[in-house]
C-alpha cells in the first residue's frame, strides 16, 4: 500500500506495553497498511521495567532498552499535550499529528501518599530509569535509607538501597510484606529472609510525616505506631495510579479509581481511540502487571486489522526473585474458604501452599516462598488436576518433567502461550529454547517459564540444548576445550570469537573459572575481576551482616602452637568471631572489607595463605591422626593429607572440592563423604570418589584399591582434571559421575586405563597448576593497586560501613542484624 493511502496510528506512550503493541502490529500488518507514530514522554526508548532493579547490579540502560521496530516514527521527549477528538488530531509542544486510530499507552505513575513532608529534597519515587539515576546520585556518601511500601516494588527498591551501601528500612502499612501476593505465613517466611539480609522491616504501620532532623539533610519518618525511623534518603514505592489525565481532558469516561474505561476489545467510548496497559480499566479493573497489558496490545493490533479479538482475562500469577528470595503466587492464592495444603520448613526458609477445590481434585492457586522451582508446572496446571502428589510438589521433590499438561494449559502467562502452541512450534522445527522464544514469545518477558519449556522439549523427544547460556552455543565442557586449544586468556576474546552479546551472570563466572583452571593467573587482574562471583571478588566469604570471613589454609588440620597464637592474636586485635570448622580449620568472622588486607598481611607474615573458602576450588583435606599417633592407624594419613592439600590448593573447579584421608577402616576423617576420599589399607590406599554432604548426602564410590602413594596421587590428578574439563557449571562430582555414560566404570577406564589417550594431557595440566600456583592473599597485599578495591565505599575509601555493629555473646562478637536481634 502506498504511503498516501496508509492509515495513521498514533500511539501515546512508549513503555513496555506500547512497545509490545508496535511489535504485534508490525508482525500482523504485512502489507504495511498503517503508518505509525509514537509520542514518548521520556527521552529514551522503551525499556524493560520488569528488570529495572538490574540497573543497580551493573546492567546498563542500553542493555535494558528495546529495539524500535523498523518504520516506526518515534518522537522521544515529545509528550501529547491535548487531543481534538472531532478533528482526530494530537497536539504536542512541537507539532500536530493526525490519526485514524489513537492508542493510549500512557501507563501509570507512582502513587505518593499524602504524607506531610513527602515533597522535600531527599524523597524519591521508584518508577523510571531517571528515578534510579537520581536515587544513585543522592545516595553517595549517605548511610541510611527508608522505603515506604513493602510490596513487589518496595522490596526491589530496598534491595537497590542495599546495593548502594545503605542501611535500609522497609515500612509497610499492611500486616505483612507483599500482602497482595502472599498470605500471613508466607509473609512471615519472607520477612525472615529480608531481615537476615540486614533490612529492618516495619509492618502494620503507616508513615504519617517526614521531617528534616539535621542541617546535613538527615530526615526522620514518623510512623503511625509512634516509631521514628531516621533516613538520609526516602523512596516511595507505595503503588501506582493510572495515567489517565489526557483521557480526562478529552472527555473520555474513566473509572472510579482511575483508568480509561474500555470494552473487551480495548476500545474507549470513542470508536477511534483505544487504551491498553496500566492506563486502561477493563471489566472494572486496572492491571499493574505486564502480562494483561501485553494481551491488550495483541487485541488492539488484531482489531486494527479487521479482527475480533477480545481481552481473554488476566493471569495475575507472578514469580520474582526479591532480595535474593524466590517468591511466587499463582491462581486464587489468598482464598480462605477453600481447601489448602501447606508445607512449612522454617530451618531452610521454605513455605508453600496449594489451594484446591473442595474435592481436592482441582488446583486453584498457590504460594511459594524460598523455593519456586515448581512454579512453572503448578501455574500451568491451575484449573486442572494436580500434576503430582501434593507433598512431593510442595517439598520440591516432584519429577515435573514427567507431568503431561493439557494442550490448553498456559505455559507463559506473560505472552499467553499454551502448551499446545509450544508443542506445535516444536513439531514445526523449534528444537531449543531460543527457537521457542523467537517463534512463540514464551520466555521472552519474565523468563519464569523457561524451565517448563525445557521440560516440554524433553517430553517431545528433543534433546536439551547444552548451551551454557544465550551468549554461548557451547556447553561448559566445550568452552573449556575452546579456551584450552586456542589458548584464549580473556572473556572478551572468547565472547568476540565464539559467542555473542556482552555476557551475563551465568557465563562470566563460568568462564572466569575456566580461565583460572587453565592459566592459574591472579583472579582479580584486569578484566578478570569483573567476571568473578561476589565472594571471589573480595577473596573472602560475605556474611549475613555484610562482613567477611577469613579462613587461612591449615593443610590436613595440622598446626603449630606458634601459628595458633598468631590466629588468636589476629582475632583479638581485629575483634573477630572465632570458630573451628568442620573441615579442621579456623574461621575468623566479622571482618569489614577494608580490614581484609591488614588481616591477610598479618597471617601471610606468619606463614599462612588463603584457604580458598570463598571459591569454587579445593577447600580442605581432612585427616585423622593416622599411624603417627593412633594405635589402629596403618598409614600416615596426616602426611598424605598435607601433601594433597598443598598439591591441589587454589585449583578452580566447576564446584567446590572437599577431601579427607583416614588412616584405617574406622574412617574417623569421614573420607567417604567427600568428592575424593582416601582410606588406608595394609597394602596402601583405597580411593573413593563422588561423595558429598549437604542437602542430599551421598557416599563416595570405590574407584581403585590398594594403591601405592604415587599411583594414588596420579589417579587423583587425572580424576580432578577430567572433572574440571568435562563437568557442567556448578555440578558436584557426585552428579557428574552419575551423568557420565557408563558411570564409574567409564571414569575408571579413562583415568586408570587411559582409554581416551588423554592421561598425559591431564598429567601436564596438573603439573602446570602446581608450578604456577600463587597465594592470592600474598599477591594482593604486596601490590598497592590491587589493594584499592578493598573499601566499603568507593567514594569514601577511608570510611568503614556504619551499618555493621556487634554485641557480645559467650565472650565473642556476633553481628547485630537489624530486625532480627533486639
Amino acid at each position: 500500500m502506498s504511503e498516501a493511502s496508509s492509515m495513521k496510528v498514533v500511539v501515546i506512550g512508549h513503555g513496555m506495553v506500547g512497545h509490545r503493541f508496535l511489535e504485534a502490529l508490525q508482525s500482523r500488518d504485512t502489507d504495511r497498511s498503517y503508518e505509525v507514530t509514537v509520542l514518548a514522554e521520556e527521552g529514551r526508548p522503551a525499556y524493560d521495567r520488569v528488570r529495572l532493579s538490574a540497573y543497580f547490579d551493573g546492567v546498563s540502560a542500553e542493555e535494558l532498552t528495546y529495539t524500535v521496530p523498523d518504520g516506526v516514527d518515534l518522537r522521544l521527549g515529545e509528550p501529547a499535550v491535548s487531543v481534538d477528538r472531532e478533528a482526530r488530531l494530537v497536539r504536542t509542544g512541537a507539532g500536530e499529528y493526525h490519526y485514524d486510530a489513537l492508542v493510549l499507552a500512557t501507563g501509570s505513575s507512582a502513587f505518593v501518599p499524602p504524607i506531610s513532608g513527602v515533597d522535600q529534597a531527599g524523597v524519591f519515587v521508584y518508577r523510571t530509569l531517571d528515578d534510579l539515576e537520581a536515587i544513585r546520585g543522592h545516595a553517595k556518601g549517605k548511610e541510611v535509607g527508608a522505603v515506604i511500601g513493602g510490596g513487589l516494588l518496595g522490596l526491589e527498591a530496598a534491595n537497590a538501597l542495599r546495593l548502594l551501601g545503605l542501611r535500609t528500612h522497609v515500612i509497610e502499612f499492611a500486616p505483612r510484606l507483599m500482602p497482595v501476593q502472599v498470605d500471613t505465613a508466607g509473609g512471615a517466611v519472607l520477612r525472615r529472609y529480608v531481615e537476615d539480609l540486614g533490612v529492618r522491616v516495619h509492618v502494620g504501620a503507616g508513615t504519617t510525616a517526614i521531617r528534616q532532623t539535621s542541617p546535613n539533610g538527615r530526615l526522620g519518618l514518623t510512623l503511625s505506631d509512634g516509631a521514628h525511623v531516621p533516613a538520609d534518603i526516602v523512596v516511595v514505592a507505595a503503588g501506582i495510579r493510572p495515567r489517565d489525565e489526557l483521557a480526562r481532558s478529552m472527555g473520555l469516561p474513566t473509572g472510579a479509581r482511575g483508568g480509561v474505561i474500555v470494552d473487551r476489545g480495548c476500545r474507549t467510548e470513542d470508536p477511534a481511540i483505544y487504551a491498553i496497559g496500566e492506563c486502561a480499566e477493563i471489566d472494572g479493573r486496572c492491571y499493574g502487571l505486564v502480562a494483561p497489558g501485553y494481551a491488550m496490545a495483541e487485541v488492539v493490533a488484531d482489531r486494527l486489522l479487521g479482527g475480533s479479538a477480545e481481552f481473554p482475562g488476566a493471569d495475575l500469577s507472578t514469580k520474582l526473585k526479591l532480595l535474593g528470595v524466590d517468591v511466587a503466587s499463582f491462581g486464587d492464592a489468598l482464598r480462605e474458604d477453600l481447601l489448602d495444603i501447606v508445607y512449612l520448613d522454617p530451618a531452610n526458609g521454605r513455605y508453600a501452599k496449594l489451594v484446591l477445590s473442595d474435592d481436592a481434585q482441582t488446583l486453584l492457586g498457590g504460594i511459594l516462598v524460598g523455593d519456586a522451582s515448581a512454579y512453572p508446572t503448578l501455574r500451568a496446571s491451575v484449573g486442572g488436576p494436580l500434576p503430582g502428589h501434593p507433598l512431593a510438589l510442595l517439598a520440591g521433590d516432584a519429577q515435573a518433567g514427567d507431568v503431561a499438561l493439557p494442550a490448553d494449559a498456559q505455559v507463559c502467562s506473560c505472552n499467553a502461550v499454551t502448551q499446545g502452541q509450544v508443542v506445535a512450534a516444536i513439531h514445526e522445527g523449534c528444537a531449543d529454547v531460543p527457537a521457542l522464544k523467537e517463534c512463540t514469545r514464551a520466555g521472552t518477558s519474565c523468563g519464569s517459564c523457561v524451565p517448563l519449556l525445557k521440560q516440554i522439549l524433553k517430553q517431545q523427544g528433543v534433546a536439551a540444548s547444552k548451551a551454557l547460556c544465550e551468549h554461548f552455543d557451547y556447553s561448559r565442557a566445550e568452552l573449556f576445550d575452546i579456551v584450552r586449544i586456542r589458548e584464549i586468556r580473556t572473556f572478551s576474546q572468547l565472547i568476540s570469537d565464539h559467542g555473542r552479546g556482552r555476557g551475563c551472570d551465568v557465563c562470566k563466572p563460568t568462564v572466569a573459572s575456566i580461565l583460572a583452571s587453565l592459566h592459574n593467573d591472579y583472579v582479580l587482574e584486569g578484566e578478570q575481576a569483573s567476571l568473578q562471583d561476589t565472594n571471589d571478588h573480595f577473596l573472602a566469604n560475605i556474611q549475613r551482616n555484610g562482613t567477611y570471613s577469613v579462613v587461612p589454609r591449615i593443610p590436613g588440620g595440622e598446626i603449630t602452637p606458634d601459628k595458633l597464637i598468631v590466629i588468636g592474636e589476629v582475632a583479638r586485635d581485629f575483634n573477630l568471631y572465632t570458630k573451628i570448622t568442620g573441615g579442621q580449620r579456623i574461621d575468623l568472622l566479622g571482618a569489614r572489607v577494608e580490614q581484609l588486607p591488614a588481616i591477610w598481611n598479618r597471617l601471610v607474615a606468619a606463614g599462612f595463605e588463603s584457604g580458598h573458602a570463598y571459591g569454587k576450588a579445593l577447600r580442605t583435606v581432612k585427616s585423622c591422626v593416622g599411624s603417627t599417633w593412633c594405635r589402629y592407624g596403618v598409614q600416615d594419613s596426616v602426611g598424605l593429607a598435607i601433601a594433597l592439600e598443598l598439591r591441589y590448593r587454589g585449583l578452580r573447579a566447576p564446584h567446590k572440592l572437599k577431601s579427607a584421608v583416614s588412616g584405617c577402616a574406622r574412617e574417623c576423617a569421614e573420607a567417604r563423604g567427600k568428592d575424593f576420599g582416601i582410606i588406608a589399607t595394609d597394602n596402601g590406599w583405597n580411593l573413593y570418589v563422588g561423595g558429598n554432604g549437604g542437602f542430599r548426602p551421598r557416599h563416595a564410590d570405590l574407584l581403585a584399591s590398594d594403591l601405592s602413594t604415587d599411583d594414588l596421587i596420579r589417579t587423583i590428578d587425572r580424576f580432578l582434571m577430567f572433572y574440571i574439563r568435562t563437568a557442567d557449571r556448578l555440578q558436584r562430582t557426585s552428579a557428574w559421575i552419575e551423568g557420565l555414560e557408563g558411570g564409574l566404570d567409564y571414569l575408571r577406564a579413562v583415568i586408570v586405563d587411559d582409554s581416551l589417550g588423554i592421561a598425559a594431557e591431564l598429567d601436564a595440566q596438573m603439573a602446570h597448576h602446581i608450578s604456577s600456583y600463587i597465594d592470592e592473599w600474598r599477591a594482593t597485599v604486596e601490590d598497592p593497586q590491587r589493594l584499592a578495591r578493598f573499601v566499603s565505599f568507593v567514594n569514601a575509601p577511608g570510611t568503614p560501613d556504619p551499618t555493621i555493629t556487634f554485641v557480645s555473646e559467650r565472650g565473642q562478637p556476633v553481628p547485630v542484624v537489624l530486625g532480627a536481634r533486639s
